[in-house]
């Protein structure tokens, strides 16, 4: 179940952060480097429950951008995102399964130091019994890749590594 949760987070993290190619908003990429992002449930409104770090570089970003909008394409029958008072807007109604998921999320930051998404979704009929939730995913920019580490790596809380180019690549191999 811990590895299940780890990769799911891991998606999450992508599709969140590949939601601006999926749309017509142009916004800055990711500073190259090694983010750590921080994922809760968000009924406390601090991001807590796990902790990842991502090493990228701009190629990498960018992949996961890609990956993150063809998840949006084959999932989703409504996305929106639009920018109000410098924050990122998104609006999405997406299938889980047998599931809709209808979601909105607000992003803000700059996205070369640091940036945090907020969001709420409700699912119809519930998802692992539940009929909403609520996120928040805080990341920041903690400095150059260390040393042996390549871009897309990702080290989980549990301390499982993976990297999620590679993983593409064989997913898209089968």
């Amino acid at each position: 179940m811990k590895i299940r949760s780890s990769v799911a987070v891991a998606c999450m993290v992508a599709g969140t952060i590949a939601a601006s190619s999926a749309f017509a908003i142009d916004y800055p990429a990711r500073k190259p480097g090694l983010w750590e992002i921080q994922s809760g449930d968000g009924t406390t409104g601090k991001a807590a429950n796990q902790t990842i770090q991502q090493c990228i570089d701009a190629a990498s970003d960018k992949a996961l951008r890609d990956m993150g909008q063809g998840m949006g394409k084959d999932m989703c029958a409504k996305q929106d995102l639009r920018i109000e008072g410098g924050k990122l807007v998104m609006d999405s109604v997406c299938k889980i399964g047998t599931t809709t998921a209808t979601s909105h999320a607000v992003m803000t930051g700059d996205f070369s130091s640091s940036y945090r998404m907020e969001s709420k979704s409700t699912y119809s009929p519930p998802l692992m019994g539940r009929t909403e939730g609520t996120s928040v995913m805080e990341a920041k920019w903690v400095g150059p890749c260390k040393p042996g580490q390549k871009p897309g790596d990702m080290v989980m809380s549990n301390g499982m590594k993976m990297n999620v180019l590679d993983m593409m690549g064989a997913r898209g191999k089968k």
